[in-house]
């Protein structure tokens, strides 16, 4: 499939009956795993990029090692990939030069986002009306980019910003709809914590729905299972892959220096066949 292809398929896979699940990639090993378990579409995660990069904050990445990391991603799979665009990476203007540039990576999607990057104290997010700005300059530019199917995927904190949930959720609800008016594909509203939230949003958003699983403040209490009966379009896993990894490295690497020998490797022996590693690289 050529990048428009793609992106319609990554439309396809967000209208269809089943919910669309994205687990997180942050370089091409492991976008490679998510397509060889069958997932359909890939999720970059700026999060997991900047752990992957010894970073502390996505800010510290920037947008230059972003698209390094997405463009190998999208070199290593055969399925859609939607890229992590934070705030697209400053105002309008910025935005514009974001997409096309993403867009020449090959991406199919993008996420672009509401809250204020890169300063200290409580989470905060821009004005209603610059965040459709920013949305508005998007459409446009993947439009002049010629893949007007280009997925564009925004993104509320509202909810993880709001010193009260039940206006946060009611204020995340109102941008997600203005959002998709914007000219935004999907809604993905962040900090969703429980069955409750999910059901006040969906029926209060007008479009697709998207909803971070998988982190550690609904780990208990959102299943996937709940959030394909409830309907939503769109389940992503921010950080699944990137904590998974570090920790079996941190695990299998502390037991071999505390015993002194494979213990832990000849427990996990059928991970660790050639033949196994040899098919998640190759490409479907």
């Amino acid at each position: 499939m050529n990048t428009v292809e793609k992106s319609r398929r990554l439309r396809e896979l967000i209208h269809a009956q089943e919910t669309l699940v994205m687990p997180d990639a942050f370089d091409p090993i492991s976008a490679r795993i998510i397509q060889h378990l069958g997932f359909p579409a890939v999720q970059c995660s700026g999060f997991s990029m900047s752990v992957a990069s010894v970073r502390p904050t996505e800010v510290d990445l920037g947008r230059d090692a972003n698209l390094e990391a997405t463009k190998a991603i999208v070199g290593a799979v055969a399925v859609p990939v939607m890229a992590d665009g934070e705030d697209g990476f400053g105002g309008p203007k910025e935005v514009e030069e974001t997409i096309r540039v993403f867009s020449e990576a090959g991406v199919a999607g993008i996420n672009i986002e509401d809250q204020v990057l890169g300063q200290p104290g409580p989470k905060r997010i821009i004005p209603r009306e610059s965040m459709i700005e920013k949305l508005v300059a998007a459409r446009e530019a993947a439009h002049r980019t010629g893949n007007g199917e280009l997925v564009i995927n925004g993104r509320t904190d509202a909810l993880a910003a709001a010193a009260d949930r039940s206006a946060g959720l009611k204020e995340a609800a109102e941008r997600a709809n203005a959002y998709l008016d914007a000219g935004a594909d999907l809604a993905f509203v962040v900090a969703v914590s429980t069955m409750e939230e999910v059901r006040f949003l969906m029926s209060e958003v007008k479009g697709p729905l998207s909803i971070a699983a998988g982190m550690p403040y609904n780990l208990r209490t959102l299943s996937l299972k709940a959030l394909k009966d409830a309907g939503v379009a769109r389940v992503s896993l921010p950080a699944v892959a990137i904590l998974a990894t570090v920790r079996a490295i941190a695990e299998t690497l502390r037991s071999v220096r505390d015993t002194q020998d494979f213990g832990e490797l000849l427990e996990q022996e059928r991970l660790c066949r050639m033949e196994d590693i040899a098919a998640m690289l190759k490409r479907s």
